[in-house]
């Protein structure tokens, strides 16, 4: 049967991401809605009145937006118990930043409500049928709870969302599933992540260097999946280390879904060795802690800025970059001029500042690997500013598709 796809958002572009499918009899599905959480956000196009929503998982760039759409269409959201949980959160959160940075607001705490009443958990493995459709679900790696939606009707078609290919600390890999149409995220394209382990030990012997002379280390980290990752990597350095910010209810959540992490037994001791600031009078603690995970990830809100306030002073100290750090951050104008931008002023960070690339996105080569081993007859990039990259590679050998921003095309399925 014949499907119309069009891309909302994420398209030639990372982040954004939203995508229709609509079928002959008119029903139209969303996979995924989010929004760049930038300054002011960056939205999708308008999406059309949706019947069902398929989401991958939590982050914000594709989860941000799809209380817009379900809270106005009173559709069926298909996601994982897991991301359900962590999209409300992200959710709410944004909706409390839109507020607090007098910006319009994208929906109302009403349509985060609605779009958890029409939840409907599903989990790896699990097959949805709608509308002569089987959908099964199967895990993107990436971060906890993220999925993979196969799409099974004449023929078969992969929606990846975003994906890894190796064992993190937290989670495995994705796995390729052979069809004839493939959906797949390009975010690394023309980049290659050096050797993980190598970057691991650089970085546990980069936190050893700075507590033996007396510095502290602050690691900004994304709440969801980054923050995670880096307390299970030092859960057996014996460090006296603090974790703050929202990363400590996603790491709640996650102990409620041992189903979805690589080693929930080494979670489990990775949390409990990680002391919680619960309240903000607690950080005149935790400040003096010889490590301290927060968030935010790019340095510009959370409790990191307050961490950094008085930690930066110090040149024993050390602010360790552990994730992307997008234009027009703090993060990234760090990484460039050694500054912050606080209360509307750059304060000149004294301490040491280094960056360690820990993506759970799976780069070139290994996205290039999993379309050869996935064999499809069309591959169609997504969320890449590079993907003609892969289309250089490709193009002898498969079809090839770059759709553009709101272009219709069509596939069978």
């Amino acid at each position: 049967m014949e499907m119309k796809f069009r891309f909302l958002g994420g398209a030639d572009a990372i982040g954004r991401m939203g995508m229709t499918m609509e079928g002959s009899d008119g029903k139209m599905s969303l996979f995924e809605y989010g929004m760049a959480p930038t300054k002011p956000p960056e939205y999708p196009l308008e999406a059309p009145r949706i019947n069902h929503v398929f989401l991958t998982h939590s982050h914000l760039d594709h989860c941000g937006m799809v209380p817009r759409v379900c809270g106005r269409d009173n559709c069926e959201l298909f996601t994982t118990p897991l991301t359900a949980e962590v999209g409300e959160i992200m959710m709410n959160d944004s909706l409390k930043i839109a507020k607090s940075e007098n910006n319009p607001l994208p929906y109302t705490k009403g349509d985060i409500d609605r779009t958890m009443k029409n939840v409907v958990p599903l989990t790896f493995g699990d097959t949805i049928e709608l509308n002569k459709l089987d959908i099964p679900l199967h895990s993107a790696g990436h971060i906890p709870g993220a999925a993979m939606f196969e799409i099974i009707g004449d023929t078969s078609t992969v929606y990846s969302g975003d994906i890894h290919t190796i064992n993190t600390k937290l989670v495995g890999p994705a796995r390729p599933v052979d069809c004839e149409n493939l959906f797949v995220e390009g975010t690394y394209g023309g980049r290659i992540h050096p050797p993980r382990k190598e970057t691991e030990d650089a970085f546990l012997d980069k936190v050893a260097e700075v507590t033996d002379r007396g510095g502290r280390v602050l690691i900004p980290c994304f709440a969801t999946g980054r923050t995670q990752e880096m307390m299970m990597m030092l859960r057996n350095t014996g460090y006296d280390m603090w974790v703050d910010g929202m990363g400590r209810s996603i790491s709640r959540l996650y102990m409620n879904y041992p189903e979805y992490l690589l080693d929930y037994k080494k979670f489990k001791a990775a949390k409990r060795v990680f002391q919680e600031v619960r309240n903000p009078n607690m950080r005149s603690l935790s400040a003096k802690g010889e490590v301290i995970v927060t968030t935010g990830g790019m340095l510009d809100g959370g409790p990191v800025l307050g961490y950094l306030r008085e930690l930066g002073k110090n040149p024993k100290n050390a602010v360790l970059l552990v994730g992307y750090q997008a234009d027009d951050t703090n993060g990234r104008m760090l990484m460039d001029s050694g500054s912050v931008m606080m209360d509307g002023e750059p304060i000149k960070i004294e301490c040491e500042v280094q960056k360690y690339e820990f993506s759970a996105h799976a780069d070139h080569e290994q996205i290039l690997d999993f379309v050869r081993e996935c064999d499809p007859k069309n591959v169609i990039f997504m969320h890449s500013d590079t993907r003609e990259l892969f289309e250089s590679e490709l193009k002898g050998d498969y079809n090839v598709m770059l759709p553009k921003l709101g272009e219709e095309f069509s596939l069978d399925v």
